[in-house]
């Protein structure tokens, strides 16, 4: 084996310190090491994407490999196989000598082949007395030995993704049919309720999805699929038991407009009693905790709290906390209130409440007040916060609409 030989491309082919390294690693492998190269074929076909290859790539890599006599790639063995092009292209299926030598160039680049190139650049193997091969100027598979490891790691990333992937549009698919048949049967049966609003955003949702979409944005989706979902269960639900609306869109905007500054239940604790009411209220949380929801999906809802963040910014979590504590100042809210809707909703659910009502600002009275009427309804386990984001992204797609 030539494992640590640096030659340079024949003809006009630059050379690539990239190439020189990878040369050079081949001496690196361990010694008495070898490895199947039929699996290392399918876990570089499996990453190909990853490599940046193309299917007949693969089928070149194909008949390099079958050029090779044993199955296995061996650390103590020649891995340099010379076939003309004029082989290769028939092992290849008929490929022709334009594209071989691209995909060749694709192996080259991928890191999974090295050119060992003779002074004339052909390829040949020079044989001693006893008929052994004493070098060999051609491919060099030794790549594929070293990074056998590496490729199987990539290939099972590759196919776990795949699957993620699929059962991630699988579940989109179910979501979207349940979405779709129940606003139907709403409307066909007369349903109380706004689902002219409520399918206008399942559209949009629709129309949102990619011809090929990546995981990320399936689950984004996927998301606000099934957080429409569970309003429409509710407002359904609500058609036979009218007192259990606490948790519906339509009762959040009810409540925006009948805030009132004055109401006993939006002012600040004044008296101790009031004051250690509330204290040993708050470490008392609700029986069942409230759903979170996404970060990309509550700053599409409430795109106004994004400025408050450090630098302007809003990426993670933990920022979007620093926003909403800025925010509550801006609102009017009292460090007290804010503590108790995090210990009760949880920090980041609190904070996703306070860019809601940042939102809607100009329809809330009395933002602390409000805020702590939502705590007290937590603790009861019949705020939702589902409902409170659909209805900011219902409003926004409808004065987009409006805009437009």
């Amino acid at each position: 084996m030539q494992g640590g030989h640096v030659t340079t491309p024949f003809g006009r082919r630059p050379v690539k310190l990239a190439l020189v390294k990878r040369q050079v690693a081949t001496a690196e492998i361990k010694q008495g090491k070898t490895v199947d190269k039929w699996k290392v074929f399918r876990d570089a076909s499996e990453a190909r994407e990853r490599l940046g290859l193309l299917d007949r790539s693969l089928a070149v890599l194909d008949a390099l490999l079958s050029f090779h006599p044993e199955n296995e790639l061996r650390q103590d063995k020649e891995l340099v196989v010379f076939p003309s092009n004029v082989q290769l292209s028939l092992r290849a299926h008929g490929i022709a000598g334009a594209t071989l030598r691209r995909h060749i160039a694709l192996l080259v680049d991928a890191g999974l082949i090295v050119r060992r190139d003779s002074a004339n650049g052909k390829r040949y193997a020079r044989k001693d007395r006893a008929g052994a091969i004493e070098s060999a100027f051609g491919f060099d598979l030794s790549p594929l030995l070293l990074r056998s490891e590496e490729l199987a790691i990539v290939a099972q990333e590759v196919v776990a993704y795949r699957i993620a992937l699929r059962r991630a549009r699988e579940d989109l698919t179910i979501c979207r049919r349940d979405v779709r048949k129940l606003i139907s049967a709403a409307i066909e049966e007369g349903a109380a309720g706004n689902w002219e609003a409520i399918e206008d955003v399942y559209i949009d949702l629709v129309s949102r999805i990619p011809k090929s979409p990546s995981l990320a944005q399936v689950a984004d989706i996927l998301d606000e699929m099934g957080l429409l979902r569970d309003e429409i269960l509710n407002a359904l639900d609500n058609q036979e038991d009218s007192e259990n609306n606490s948790t519906n869109a339509a009762h959040f905007e009810r409540h925006k407009q009948n805030s009132n500054p004055e109401s006993s239940n939006e002012l600040e604790p004044s008296s101790e009693k009031e004051q250690e009411a509330r204290s040993s209220q708050k470490l008392k949380p609700q029986s069942e905790p409230i759903k979170s929801f996404p970060l990309s999906l509550v700053l599409r809802a409430c795109p106004e709290i994004v400025p408050y963040g450090p630098a302007g910014v809003i990426g993670n979590w933990r920022e979007m906390m620093t926003a909403a504590i800025v925010a509550k100042s801006t609102l009017g809210i009292s460090p007290s209130a804010y503590e108790e809707a995090s210990v009760v909703m949880g920090p980041e659910n609190a904070a996703a409440v306070v860019g809601c009502i940042l939102e809607r600002g100009g329809h809330i009275n009395s933002a602390g007040g409000y805020l702590r009427d939502l705590t007290a309804r937590a603790r009861r386990g019949e705020f939702s916060l589902g409902p409170m984001l659909m209805a900011l992204l219902r409003a926004d797609g409808a004065e987009g609409r409006r805009a437009g």
